[in-house]
């Protein structure tokens, strides 16, 4: 039987500095909630805006799977393992955390190259579990920009072995994909048929078959999502998407 869980955005526990205003979907840092600590394979979305010349000094990460969606601005990368690269609107980021590695992510894209400018960078980061620990540390980018045609789902992060053809970077979790779209005003598309699935609106209003309107922010846990549509309500949006076959529990 499917079931819809809609969390609304404004109940988000937050956090706000003077560079930074995150919003998490689920328990992270000092917000702990012990009901609120993951769906499916999904441990952490948190929804960030960070200030220009700012951002989050090195620091380290072990056996996760973080992958990066850039809504505005320019995010620049930097890792212990040599990697390093801006990531923008489009270009989905993959940082395989593995046996243990240090990054860095920070609103100043104009160290590397154009003049500098004092525009907010807005991403949402999200974190999943990979298939086992201890694997070997990694990291990829690409730029999936011409795929997202206006009310198409795209693949952005998969390690399910039926996206392997697909443009998109590869996920070290086999039950797990993530997808995103931009959709126009009526554009629908169809959710994944999966065990779990959590949709997220990134920015705009949509409606969602069952559940009715949501908007900026706004999430729905969906477990034995069965098909159902999303259609752009008002005008433009982005969504995202995760279609997860299992559990943390089974």
């Amino acid at each position: 039987m499917t079931t819809l869980d809609v969390r609304s955005g404004k109940d988000r526990p937050a956090t706000k500095l003077s560079w930074l205003d995150s919003k998490h979907s689920f328990s992270f840092g000092r917000h702990y909630d012990p009901a609120n600590t993951g769906f499916g394979l999904l441990l952490v979305s948190n929804d960030d805006v960070v200030a220009p010349g700012t951002g989050f000094e090195t620091h380290p990460h072990r056996d996760m799977e973080i992958i990066t969606w850039v809504l505005d601005g320019a995010l620049v990368h930097q890792d212990s393992m040599g990697h390093n690269g801006v990531v923008y609107p489009g270009l989905a980021q993959r940082m395989s955390a593995g046996t243990g590695i240090l990054h860095s992510e920070k609103n100043d894209a104009w160290r590397l190259a154009g003049p500098r400018h004092t525009e907010p960078v807005h991403f949402v980061q999200m974190w999943v579990l990979p298939d086992e620990a201890g694997i070997d540390p990694g990291y990829q980018q690409l730029d999936i920009g011409a795929e997202l045609t206006p009310g198409a789902l795209v693949t952005v992060a998969s390690g399910m072995p039926e996206h392997a053809d697909q443009t998109a970077i590869r996920i070290k979790q086999k039950d797990a994909a993530l997808f995103a779209a931009r959709l126009g005003a009526g554009d629908t598309v169809a959710l994944p048929t999966a065990p779990f699935v959590h949709l997220y609106v990134a920015r705009g209003a949509v409606d969602l078959e069952g559940a009715g309107r949501l908007g900026t922010g706004d999430a729905v846990r969906i477990t034995a999502a069965a098909g159902q549509r999303v259609t752009a309500a008002d005008g433009d949006a982005e969504i995202l998407i995760w279609e997860m076959r299992r559990s943390l529990t089974g």
